[in-house]
């Protein structure tokens, strides 16, 4: 079963500074908070903005030659989790063939708002990441859990890198 989701904003981690997207179901009834890179989260964040750039980027890249090649991206999908690390793949539709393309789930992200594709996430995914040890060796675990749950949509305002 998979779980259709939007991104809901970015923010960062309190305790490592690291970029976080945050992703929510379209009940608004569970989130999923993937920990990512600066390069990912600006890219993201340029598209959550609409800010352009005078030159493609990366992920514009990737839209424009899946086009290029008269395909398109039909969904993407965050479907595993291992070691605390996320994993999603892209589904293209190239003349009626359906390709599938491993990616991370940032990458997968950035392209799928660009390209207007839902974004999707394993109900065991989200299952697994309840339980995800966000922090490793970090004895505020429960502080950082704590945080998560209390997010509040005016939390994420712009993001600034």
């Amino acid at each position: 079963m998979f779980i259709e989701m939007s991104v809901k904003g970015l923010t960062l981690d309190p305790l490592t500074n690291m970029p976080i997207v945050i992703l929510k179901d379209l009940e608004d009834k569970r989130v999923l908070p993937i920990w990512i890179g600066l390069f990912e989260a600006n890219a993201i964040a340029l598209e959550l903005e609409k800010i352009t750039t005078p030159r493609p980027m990366t992920h514009d890249l990737m839209r424009d030659v899946i086009a290029g090649l008269n395909a398109r991206v039909i969904k993407v999908v965050v479907n595993d989790l291992k070691n605390n690390t996320f994993y999603a793949v892209i589904h293209l539709n190239s003349n009626g063939n359906q390709i599938v393309i491993d990616s991370r789930p940032s990458d997968a992200i950035a392209l799928a708002l660009r390209s207007g594709a839902p974004i999707y996430v394993s109900a065991e995914v989200v299952n697994k990441a309840k339980s995800i040890d966000m922090t490793k060796e970090s004895e505020d675990t429960d502080q950082l859990k704590e945080w998560l749950e209390n997010l509040k949509p005016e939390d994420f305002g712009k993001y600034q890198m």
